[in-house]
């Protein structure tokens, strides 16, 4: 595995309440511990966000979104898998995460992450990702590593190595919203 020691220094930044800079399945994210409020906080202080401007996490499987929400059914699953674009589904009723990070009526959106750094990074450290793209607030998101603004890159603990080369694009994910009857609405395309 040629990201091993990205992941071992993640993990060390991570367990200590830091901040990461690191690729996803979309665009290059901001992340930290889910369940760390402090952590949650420097990264609104850092891209000079309002906190009730929410963020999302990352998960590696399916089953690990029932950790963090009272979902029954994850039947949004079948309707998703025939999407090839990454998805961020909206969820109530979020559970077991820093409250800062849980939006004012509850909810968190949670996406299962396809790219192999972030599963293996997620798998890791045994509890999901928070994930804001890597901006300050107002301003767009960088759709390359080469794009993200200084800013933002001295004000992570840890940046990650693998994939700083690409340029390839990144684009921003799907969002949908489940709503609490078990209907579903697309939020952003």
């Amino acid at each position: 595995m040629m990201y091993k020691f990205d992941i071992e220094n993640c993990i060390n930044v991570l367990s200590s309440g830091g901040l990461i800079l690191y690729p996803t399945d979309t665009v290059w994210g901001i992340g930290c511990d889910p369940t760390n409020e402090e952590a949650v906080s420097k990264i609104y202080r850092l891209k000079n966000r309002n906190e009730s401007k929410s963020m999302i996490i990352l998960v590696a499987e399916e089953k690990d979104i029932l950790n963090y929400t009272n979902a029954h059914e994850l039947k949004i699953y079948d309707y998703i898998k025939g999407i090839h674009k990454p998805t961020t589904v909206i969820y109530q009723n979020a559970i077991h995460l820093a409250p800062n990070l849980i939006n004012s009526d509850g909810s968190i959106g949670i996406r299962i992450v396809k790219d192999d750094f972030c599963q293996e990074l997620i798998k890791a450290f045994g509890k999901p990702i928070v994930s804001t793209s890597s901006n300050v607030s107002g301003y767009p998101a960088p759709a390359m590593f080469t794009d993200i603004d200084i800013l933002i890159k001295d004000g992570v603990d840890y940046i990650v190595q693998h994939r700083q080369e690409e340029q390839v694009p990144g684009i921003p994910s799907t969002v949908i919203k489940m709503n609490e009857d078990g209907t579903y609405e697309v939020m952003r395309p």
